[in-house]
């Protein structure tokens, strides 16, 4: 046969198909007993389905009678809905405010969280949002562009047992967050018998534990109880505990014995059993630690004792078991401090939170995402065009671990930055995204970012903006200068740095750059320890700060691009030496520039002015000729005056 024939009988051949058989793959020893179909005991466990969430009678009472269910029903709500959340839509002071007193006085965080409990206790709750103006047709969309201020009031809760019904019809839009859950629920009056239908947009579902597809519709688009999960659990603990309370009674037994108490009862007459009986019962009531137990040579008196080994560590076991299907903490749900060597339970609190914040993102948010529209609408008149919210951690750091947090985080920001892989604006951006968790960094404002450059540095330091250490100054310009004291009091005077000399106590005194008279600082004075004489630093007024900044600040330098920064060390030398800001700006600009072998960056010369100018654009402290030659010149002053004094 050719390969074309060949190739047309395997095409019009039939497709093979394929044969279906139940395949068996499980462990067996029919010998031993062990494995799937042979007579063991473990093969005759069986799972029945028991739908407890349908069974309301029996839920109240556990939730009602026991301690141990009600605080599975009601620490996981309390504990998402702890810190509540922030809002980050950069909301003004007054207006978070005005958030929190609506939020109080609709109580909303407290009805969320009643919510969240009937649904966890029942398998499902319902919230209806109470909005004036638009209830008189329930049945009609909740219109968001309808609602006024002050019109939103609130939640009012219903667990699914207090006349709730999902109606068939579903949502059929793929838009709506709530597609495929009932398009309207129809609440009932159990005592007046009136019926209101609701439309979807106007309530929010809270349900228990989630389930598959059929289990769903078997319970009207509900979820299941969490008690379910947890019943089996808790009937075996509470079953080992009332056996550990029985065997209290039992730990210390006294027996008599007494020699052929057999045939004395077969023998003797009702009365006389009657009256041994009333004998055991007076020795009974008599017998104490002081007291005396009289009976026969043959007879005797024996006490067994029963001891408690083992009983705690089964009980632990249980209450394990318990806690793991709460998804629950023993040191949370039991209140119990961690048991065993160097234990802390951070892990299992830690593991707790992870959850907690993972039910947050899961089970809360769409909820909040539902409520907060209308109720911040009804409260702010509009709602932001950002608007969004995070929840808040449920675990408070320590003021320890908040501030390490902060140390560690401010570091590495001012590492990038100092690296050259970040701009100024972006280190500020980053601190203050910080300042939500660390407290850190609060006062930076939009308007701090905004003014930042948003170009890359080459590699430098960030200096004192973000609260390091101020530049130091190089030692032209040295702040402490030493020379030997006159002989007898003078007066001269300088032109290159105004300065007076005070012929009433041979003090050598510095003009201030504002003036001259009485009211000068003594910047400069005769040391009586040593005879020398030194400066003390003028400081720069605020207003002085104030004004200048803004002259200073994004100025051209040559070569270097802009002004980044500037040290206060700047400020205090120009309202010292009486510079204005025109000739520092002209000098930077236009001056010559030299490199700063001492300290690193620039220094920038024109017209008996340097500036010193680091490599990140920031001004450290400015020098002119004045104060350069200070040793020079002071000398030359006490130089003319004695000779002065000679001539005279």
């Amino acid at each position: 046969m050719s390969k074309g024939k060949r190739r047309r009988a395997l095409d019009k051949a039939p497709e093979p198909q394929p044969i279906r058989s139940r395949a068996l793959d499980a462990f067996s020893n029919v010998l031993a007993r062990l494995g799937a179909g042979t007579p063991n005991l473990l093969e005759g466990t069986e799972y029945s389905l028991q739908r407890m969430s349908r069974d309301f009678n029996t839920l109240n009472a556990l939730y009602r009678e026991s301690w141990i269910v009600r605080r599975i029903i009601d620490v996981i709500p309390a504990d998402m809905l702890k810190n509540w959340i922030t809002i980050t839509s950069g909301l003004d002071p007054d207006v978070e405010k005005r958030l929190s007193l609506t939020l109080r006085r609709t109580q909303l965080i407290d009805k969320i969280k009643r919510g969240m409990q009937w649904g966890r206790l029942y398998g499902g709750a319902l919230g209806v949002m109470l909005v004036k103006h638009q209830g008189y047709d329930l049945s009609q969309p909740l219109q968001l562009d309808w609602i006024m201020p002050g019109d939103f009031a609130g939640l009012l809760i219903f667990d699914r047992w207090n006349g709730v019904n999902p109606s068939s019809e579903l949502i059929e839009d793929i838009s709506d967050p709530d597609y495929g859950f009932p398009k309207y629920y129809t609440v009932t009056d159990p005592a007046g018998g009136g019926s209101v239908k609701i439309h979807h947009s106007r309530v929010v579902r809270f349900t228990g534990n989630t389930l598959p597809f059929w289990e769903e519709i078997a319970e009207m688009q509900w979820g299941a109880s969490v008690v379910e999960s947890i019943f089996d659990e808790l009937r075996k603990r509470d079953n080992v505990s009332w056996n550990i309370a029985q065997l209290t009674f039992m730990a210390n037994i006294r027996v008599l014995k007494m020699q052929d108490l057999g045939q004395l009862l077969a023998a003797t007459d009702n009365e006389s059993q009657a009256e041994l009986l009333r004998t055991l019962e007076a020795q009974n009531m008599l017998l104490n630690n002081m007291g005396m137990q009289v009976m026969d040579a043959a007879d005797g008196l024996e006490t067994h004792q029963y001891t408690f080994g083992g009983l705690a560590d089964c009980y632990q076991q249980f209450i394990m078991d318990i806690s793991g299907a709460a998804e629950i903490p023993v040191t949370r749900l039991f209140g119990r401090s961690p048991s065993g060597l160097n234990a802390t339970g951070e892990s299992d609190l830690q593991n707790y939170y992870d959850m907690i914040a993972e039910k947050q993102e899961s089970y809360l948010r769409p909820i909040l995402n539902k409520v907060l529209p209308p109720f911040i609408i009804s409260t702010l008149g509009s709602l932001p065009d950002d608007f969004d919210f995070e929840f808040d951690p449920v675990a408070e750091p320590t003021d320890k671990e908040r501030a390490d947090l902060a140390k560690c985080g401010t570091d590495n920001v001012v590492a990038a930055y100092n690296a050259g892989l970040i701009s100024q604006r972006t280190a500020l951006k980053e601190l203050k995204q910080q300042s939500e968790r660390t407290g850190v960094w609060t006062n930076i404002t939009d308007e701090d970012i905004e003014r930042a450059s948003d170009s890359v540095e080459p590699p430098g330091e960030m200096g004192g903006m973000f609260g390091g250490e101020e530049p130091i100054e190089p030692q032209a310009s040295a702040s402490v200068r030493q020379v030997k004291s006159a002989d007898a009091a003078f007066w001269s005077e300088a032109d290159d740095f105004n300065s007076h000399h005070s012929p009433e106590n041979g003090r050598f005194c510095e003009a201030d750059g504002v003036g001259g008279g009485a009211e000068r600082t003594n910047n400069l004075q005769e040391s009586k320890k040593n005879g020398t004489i030194s400066t003390k630093e003028t400081i720069a007024p605020e207003w002085f700060i104030k004004q200048n900044r803004p002259l200073l600040m994004n100025a051209e330098i040559k070569q270097l691009g802009h002004v980044r920064w500037i040290s206060k060390h700047v400020f205090d030398r120009m309202w010292e030496r009486g510079i204005n800001a025109e000739e520092i700006k002209d000098t930077i600009k236009n001056g010559e520039r030299a490199v700063d072998n001492q300290y690193g960056g620039y220094i920038y010369s024109s017209n008996g002015i340097k500036v010193c100018v680091t490599k990140s654009g920031g001004l450290k402290t400015v020098i002119n000729k004045s104060t350069q030659n200070f040793k020079t010149s002071l000398g030359a002053i006490f130089l003319e005056a004695k000779n002065a004094k000679k001539t005279n």
